[in-house]
């Protein structure tokens, strides 16, 4: 099986130019409305039109278990993944909420969550496996499985309706995967990119920490984007990689809740810089690496809330702001359509 993504450089100078002057030209100050401007754009240039227009948002959570969890480096047992599963789908979930709230279809996948689910709305079904593997011991999957992830977030997402994906994740031990992820794919030290999770304490930060350090000497073979994300990664790790790989071909604006779905984000990144133009990162986590990888990646997220519980939080809290300057750029009047004196006195 081999995947491949044609990922195109959005950049248009002409569309640019003209949906620039657009946004100069509406009844406010230049730049007064900051980011909501430069997001306009993006939209334009993501869509590829001078009207962009944002459809069927969907919100997916991509769950799994970590072999690594058993080493105790998470507050909470491994079994909580697959009750927050079922909770999401209960609709009792913060995610859930918010994604009520705001209008967001929500859907869950387990991509290897350590759990039979009986089948309902809402719920997608891309097991690979009962799990990931211990990876201070070995590899976290095998790169036959890594790539069947990817396949199944891919084929997701091609069978999703609208133009906007957003992010969310859920699997006991993950950002373990993600801190591994990060000192691999950015050569920063694993004591930068190691953060407290699901609220460890000082002992159990150090506990993790050791094993992590193990995990990095266990898999030191794995050096490129794909061997990294098998050797250090998890199954829904995977899968959302495949499903921004995807969603990027479509030329959907991909919108990045937390710490774990910016690694997927920063593997698919290293495979095609291009993604990155498609992407809106939400907030910036309170996991303590997140802020360094944005760093990083060139990144500049909208929302800083504190906030460390992934599902896609983030992400459905941004909605909101992505919207605005979508109708901003639609519906706001110019100074000329509105008989408004701009700053040269003139209508």
């Amino acid at each position: 099986m081999s995947l491949t993504f044609d990922i195109a450089d959005i950049h248009d100078d002409t569309l640019a130019r003209r949906v620039q002057h657009r946004i100069d030209r509406k009844t406010k100050p230049l730049g007064s409305l900051g980011r909501l401007e430069s997001m306009a754009l993006q939209l334009a240039l993501v869509q590829g039109r001078d009207n962009p227009h944002l459809e069927a948002p969907q919100l997916v959570v991509f769950a799994a278990d970590h072999g690594i969890a058993a080493r105790g480096v998470s507050a909470y047992p491994s079994d909580v993944t697959w009750q927050m599963v079922e909770n999401f789908l209960a609709g009792g979930a913060a995610v859930s909420v918010l994604a009520r709230q705001h209008g967001l279809a929500l859907t869950v996948v387990d991509c290897g969550v350590r759990h039979e689910f009986a089948p309902r709305p809402g719920l997608v079904v891309a097991k690979v496996a009962p799990g990931s593997d211990d990876v201070s011991l070995g590899p976290a999957m095998s790169a036959t499985q890594r790539e069947l992830a990817m396949a199944h977030g891919a084929a997701l997402v091609r069978d999703l309706p609208g133009n906007v994906l957003l992010l969310g994740e859920m699997g006991i031990g993950n950002t373990s995967a993600a801190s591994l992820l990060m000192a691999r794919l950015t050569g920063q030290p694993l004591a930068d990119c190691v953060g407290r999770g699901t609220g460890l304490d000082d002992a159990g930060l150090a506990r993790k920490l050791a094993v992590l350090a193990q995990a990095l000497q266990a898999n030191a073979y794995a050096q490129t984007p794909l061997e990294a994300l098998a050797a250090l990664g998890g199954l829904e790790i995977a899968t959302m990689t495949g499903a921004v790989l995807q969603a990027a071909q479509q030329r959907r604006l991909i919108v990045v809740d937390g710490f774990i779905t910016t690694a997927a984000v920063a593997v698919a990144a290293a495979l095609a810089p291009a993604v990155l133009q498609r992407c809106v990162f939400a907030h910036a986590s309170a996991e303590s690496g997140h802020a360094r990888w944005l760093v990083q990646l060139g990144a500049w997220p909208l929302l800083d809330l504190g906030l460390r519980l992934g599902e896609g939080s983030g992400a459905a809290l941004a909605w909101p702001l992505i919207e605005s300057s979508c109708r901003l750029l639609a519906e706001m009047a110019s100074f000329e359509t509105a008989g408004v004196s701009d700053r040269d006195g003139a209508a």
